[in-house]
């Protein structure tokens, strides 16, 4: 047997507690939960807090059970992969029928428990994201199209809708500026992070932006979108979700935003390789915290509201 086979070959062992918790993907659940959290309290309205509490970790389990059925159909893609190597399938540590059969369960669970808990519109929008992220995404757009992210993004996008639904019983234009936000951060987002992990996926075969038309269209494409988010979401402070606080947050953000991305821009792959693709990876970590700050400003205006001091 090669070194090489030895190095490709997955460490068996027993799967414990953690490898289950992996394989919901709770760094990706942790984002869920917070941006439903904030649709559901922004929200005109009040529930209660049982109800608030239960419906939100019924969409974390949705969202960690889109989680695992993304696992376990990208197993093959994953094993090849150096970032996702060492997840549970791949590694060997749980097995594609339990991750699979986890997945199911837990999505049929979250969609039938949050129907019952709160509304049937809040249900039918877990059951779509599931649905899209598991299937539209995973299964097709992921390894068919450039356009991945972009289309794929809306999956990601969804949970503030439903937190929304989940008070309201409906989709308003204000739940919809939600999703628009998450769904035009996600392309920059990902394409910062396909820069530095290009090789990754070249080897996996998944047709991300950087593979298809290089690194130099995918800085353009990051610099676009940047552009046209920024635009979003400053417009979004003159809604009903916005306000000065908000605003505030958001001229900000964007403006560190744009400039990032108009440095990655105009970097050349030499330059960018040089220094070990840290600006690349700065703009990536910054675009954690550009999400989790723009829906806490939302959250912020929603708990000032009622005192008469948030929103315009």
């Amino acid at each position: 047997m090669t070194d090489a086979s030895i190095q490709t070959q997955p460490e068996t062992g027993e799967a414990t507690f953690g490898d289950y918790v992996a394989l919901l993907k709770p760094r990706v659940m942790s984002l869920v939960v917070f941006t439903a959290a904030v649709g559901l309290l922004a929200a005109p309205g009040t529930v209660h807090p049982f109800i608030a509490f239960f419906a939100v970790l019924c969409i974390a389990i949705g969202g960690g059970a889109s989680g695992a059925l993304n696992m376990w159909y990208d197993a093959d893609i994953d094993r090849v992969m150096k970032r996702t190597a060492n997840r549970p399938i791949p590694s060997g540590r749980v097995g594609a029928d339990e991750a699979l059969a986890v997945g199911l369960t837990l999505s049929g669970f979250a969609v039938v428990m949050l129907g019952l808990a709160s509304n049937w519109v809040a249900a039918g929008l877990l059951a779509f994201t599931i649905f899209f992220y598991a299937v539209v995404y995973t299964m097709w757009l992921k390894r068919w199209t450039p356009q991945n992210i972009v289309i794929g993004g809306a999956a990601g996008a969804f949970p503030p809708m439903i937190g929304w639904a989940v008070a309201t019983g409906g989709v308003s234009i204000e739940s919809v500026l939600m999703f628009a936000l998450t769904f035009m951060w996600t392309p920059p987002h990902f394409w910062a992070l396909a820069l530095f992990m290009n090789s990754d996926y070249e080897k996996a075969g998944v047709p991300m932006l950087t593979v298809t038309h290089g690194r130099r269209v995918t800085r353009r494409h990051i610099l676009a979108y940047t552009v046209l988010l920024a635009v979003l979401a400053i417009g979004a402070a003159f809604t009903s979700i916005g306000g000065p606080i908000y605003l505030t947050v958001a001229v900000i953000l964007n403006a560190m935003f744009l400039f990032g991305a108009w440095k990655i821009w105009r970097r050349d792959e030499e330059m960018a390789a040089a220094d070990g693709y840290r600006r690349e990876k700065r703009f990536f970590a910054l675009s954690l915290l550009y999400l989790f700050l723009h829906f806490g400003a939302i959250l912020a205006e929603a708990a000032l509201r009622p005192w008469g001091l948030g929103g315009w």
